[in-house]
């Protein structure tokens, strides 16, 4: 006979991931602290939105917006503070950070969860080299302000006051796959998906007829590379195709890449940061690009906010990153699970 899990809030279960709460509650002041401290203000955005994101493979929770007269607007929780971050950007923040509560529906494991806090932060005029120094920066005051002296996540470990590896993904795809990812690529960033295929099927990796080129791309970092990243200290990724950019600006001097990086810590992906597009035109053409693959492949799309294009068009150079606090929390105290450190699961 199976035995129903004790509830979150029983006595004894919660015993055991109280200290995995308080040390959240100190990371968080450490979190804030840094950013004061840098001269950053901190935003609060809303949750209901016209458009919850418009990237393929993210799903959202719909509701709807009912007005006096009863009339009814779609509306969805967002699945990342990113829009209204930017907006804020075009009406003069330079420097801004959010701690947000987010959305993502079917997300469930032992690192995701329907709902979870998103750490977004923005440098206006600055390179996305200023948000490598600071995940340098925040590893380490999470550490202190725990305590500890590596992060941890189950058999995996990594010290968090050593100078992060620094990876394009190019090379990660040699080392770790053998494969040469750039010939897969056309001078303008096009992608060759039989080329990729090929070379994934040489290298022992699962691929179907029916794969296209993003899907490869995807399995192989799962398979041969991200179990590889961020281990004995952090791995800061570079330099993405510029197919999987989602709002990220080319590369000067490369169209094929991307001003994207990604920072894995034991493995785990902690962050996702951009050099940001701000072309309004180019982000719409990708938008819809997405969106078509959406329908495709889940029969759905999302609406594109228009206002988010329109504020595009004013807001100036940035650079901006998203990092999961649950994730950080998780590294930081040693935690196995991602509901260890949440105050409240979600009931399943």
């Amino acid at each position: 006979m199976n035995v129903p899990a004790s509830p979150w809030w029983d006595p004894g279960q919660y015993a055991d991931r109280r200290p995995f709460l308080l040390a959240r509650g100190r990371i968080t002041a450490a979190v804030r602290d840094f950013f004061t401290g840098q001269g950053f203000v901190e935003a609060e955005t809303p949750i209901l939105q016209v458009s919850p994101g418009n990237e393929t493979h993210l799903h959202a929770f719909a509701t709807s917006l009912i007005a006096p007269d009863g009339t009814a607007q779609p509306r969805y929780l967002h699945t990342s503070p990113e829009f209204t971050a930017k907006k804020l950007l075009a009406a003069g923040e330079e420097r801004l950070f959010v701690l947000a509560r987010v959305f993502r529906n079917g997300e469930r494991t032992g690192l995701h969860h329907p709902e979870f806090t998103m750490l977004e932060w923005y440098r206006a005029s600055e390179t996305y080299d200023a948000l490598m120094a600071d995940c340098s920066a925040l590893l380490r005051a999470a550490a202190e302000a725990v305590g500890t002296r590596m992060f941890r996540f189950r058999d995996l470990a990594a010290d968090p006051f050593a100078e992060p590896e620094r990876l394009t993904v190019t090379q990660a795809f040699e080392r770790y796959a053998s494969i040469d990812l750039a010939a897969s690529l056309g001078p303008d960033g096009r992608t060759d998906r039989d080329v990729l295929w090929r070379a994934a099927s040489a290298a022992g990796i699962r691929v179907a007829p029916d794969d296209v080129w993003a899907d490869v791309f995807t399995r192989v970092m799962v398979e041969k590379i991200e179990p590889f990243l961020g281990i004995g200290r952090a791995t800061i990724l570079t330099e993405y195709p510029i197919s999987e950019a989602a709002l990220a600006r080319p590369k000067p001097g490369d169209p094929r890449f991307a001003e994207r990086f990604e920072l894995y810590v034991c493995g785990v992906e902690l962050a996702n940061a951009f050099g940001e597009l701000t072309d309004a035109a180019e982000q719409r053409r990708r938008f819809l690009a997405w969106m078509g693959e959406k329908q495709r492949i889940y029969g759905e799309r999302y609406p594109i906010d228009e206002e988010f294009l329109t504020a595009l068009e004013s807001m100036p150079e940035a650079s901006g990153i998203a990092l999961g606090l649950d994730r950080l929390v998780m590294l930081a105290t040693g935690a196995s699970r991602i509901e260890q450190v949440l105050w409240a699961p979600v009931a399943p």
